[in-house]
């Protein structure tokens, strides 16, 4: 079970680290990788083609803004789900970047979470159908969340 997290670039690591945190919470295996999709195009296909080789349970986040290709690159070439969970620095951007993200090409199946916290929630959850212990610390997880109304 493993979480290839795949940032745009460096300035990402903040919002990554937003994901992470849940990730350390909860002991799921993550990756983190600089690659992008406009500038190095083919270090992305490398990466895909390396977990496509992988017999673990996969899915990644992909973290990118404004003109959001590595979500659907990765999405295009990869048999692994994929969350993107693009970095806002406020509403004005997330209005005018947002779309980059939401609207893919055809064939090419990317979830989008804006939250950092759900986007490592729900990847846990696709995890959760490979691994009972996380199928059972997410359960555990909701429990906790409804006592607290």
């Amino acid at each position: 079970m493993l979480v290839p997290i795949i940032m745009g670039s460096e300035v990402d690591k903040p919002h990554a680290e937003k994901i992470t945190e849940i990730f350390d919470k909860f002991g799921v295996k993550y990756e983190l990788k600089v690659a992008s999709a406009h500038k190095v195009p083919e270090k992305v296909l490398e990466i895909v083609k390396d977990y496509n080789n992988s017999d673990e349970c996969i899915c990644y986040i992909t973290i990118a803004g404004r003109s959001n290709g590595l979500s659907g690159v990765v999405a295009a070439n990869s048999v692994h789900p994929v969350v993107a969970c693009p970095p806002f620095k406020d509403k004005d951007d997330f209005s005018v970047n947002i779309n980059s993200t939401l609207q893919m090409p055809s064939d090419t199946p990317v979830l989008t979470v804006v939250d950092p916290k759900n986007a490592a929630l729900a990847v846990m959850r696709v995890l959760g159908n490979c691994d009972k212990d996380l199928k059972a610390k997410i359960a555990e997880g909701i429990e906790k969340v409804k006592a607290g109304f």
